[in-house]
């Protein structure tokens, strides 16, 4: 049951970093000088309220898995997930939030290509995560 947990919310956050990615990230740059800040302000705060929880509970139930690994499953992929996930906060709190943190003050588009270029590192490591997941299922029902 936690691996199913545990996929669904890669899944969502899979789904998540895409729509950040490909949408909400470089839509940034037409928001325009005035509202920036505020808007920016307001984009950490809400986001964090989605992503935080999410990312915690995947956080953790990778952790869960590696240490009590199933036994249809490859121990060292679910240490490998883990490492993903590590990556994943890593790269979130070295590049991604200081960026926004920069960002809050005025736009600056020179940071905004920073943020867009460097969530990539996210996203694929969160690819890379929901691939495992699906076949850890996959695995545990053959």
């Amino acid at each position: 049951m936690l691996l199913i947990l545990h996929a669904a919310v890669t899944w969502a956050l899979v789904g998540l970093i895409f729509i950040i990615q490909l949408v909400h990230y470089p839509l940034f740059s037409r928001v325009g000088e005035p509202g920036w800040p505020v808007y920016e302000r307001e984009h950490q705060a809400r986001i964090t309220w989605l992503v935080g929880p999410l990312m915690l509970a995947e956080l953790l139930s990778a952790f869960w898995l590696a240490l009590r690994p199933p036994t249809a499953l490859p121990g060292s992929s679910l240490w490998l997930g883990l490492v993903l996930v590590l990556g994943i906060w890593a790269s979130t709190a070295a590049v991604q939030s200081p960026l926004h943190g920069r960002l809050s003050e005025r736009f600056d588009a020179r940071l905004h290509g920073q943020l867009v270029g460097s969530n990539w590192v996210r996203t694929v490591l969160w690819l890379g995560r929901g691939g495992l997941c699906v076949w850890w299922l996959w695995l545990t029902n053959t």
